[in-house]
């Protein structure tokens, strides 16, 4: 046990000092060349090609895996700490926007996989593991949070009745358009769209157009196809 809480400073404290020698160094003063070759020491995985722009905050590195091509603009934060086992995953060709909040918090996998754009000021958050699919697109100001607070207990503070959590998945070519939440629990269908503000609060079809808080289906984009091909 006191191997590993050693081994956790350490990793903490490497990471910390390339943050802090690096990680404001503007892009323009080579600081994109430099974040690469160090932070290759401080991440799980780095592949190639990456673009971090200076100002970007990673908290438990050595839980991140960043695949080739991936961009992070100023202010985002990536934060897998919580757990030994947390995993945060970005595979290649990745970008996120600038100010997006990704957390684990406890025993988390958060899996963006590849092509996807997660617009600016979104957040995602565990404890739930989160799966993104391929190309989609996260636009701004969005939420997907893997997690319910307990409220059972009228006399107990909310904040000490713990959270449960189930999960989210989004499936390939999905598109939220501007400040959609997608709450805990929720597996939105491949090749869906949901509407600009709108609250998942359960499961849509794939290839579904959504719309509303709650969120419901007001077409298929199936049907829409073929109509389309027939003409």
């Amino acid at each position: 046990m006191n191997n590993q809480r050693y081994s956790a400073k350490l990793q903490r404290f490497q990471e910390l000092l390339a943050i802090t020698v690096l990680g404001n160094i503007p892009t323009l003063l080579l600081g994109t060349k430099l974040r690469n070759l160090v932070y290759r020491l401080i991440f799980a995985h780095l592949g190639s090609r990456v673009y971090i722009q200076h100002g970007v905050e990673l908290i438990s590195a050595s839980n991140i895996e960043i695949g080739n091509g991936v961009y992070l603009f100023k202010g985002v934060r990536l934060d897998a700490k919580g757990h030994p086992n947390n995993k945060l995953c970005l595979a290649d060709r990745v970008a996120i926007e600038r100010n997006v909040d990704i957390g684990c918090l406890d025993n988390t996998c958060i899996y963006i996989d590849v092509e996807t754009f997660i617009g600016p000021n979104v957040c995602i958050a565990g404890p739930g593991n989160i799966k993104i699919g391929k190309r989609c697109m996260i636009a701004a100001n969005s939420g997907i949070y893997a997690n319910n607070h307990n409220f059972t207990d009228p006399i107990l503070p909310i904040k000490y009745q713990g959270v449960s959590c189930q999960g989210i998945v989004i499936e390939d070519d999905c598109w939220l358009g501007h400040g959609v939440t997608v709450l805990d629990g929720v597996t939105i269908g491949k090749g869906s769209v949901i509407g600009a503000g709108a609250v998942v609060t359960k499961d849509i079809p794939p290839f579904s157009v959504a719309v509303g808080t709650p969120a419901r289906v007001i077409k298929s984009r199936i049907v829409q196809d073929l109509v389309t091909s027939a003409d």
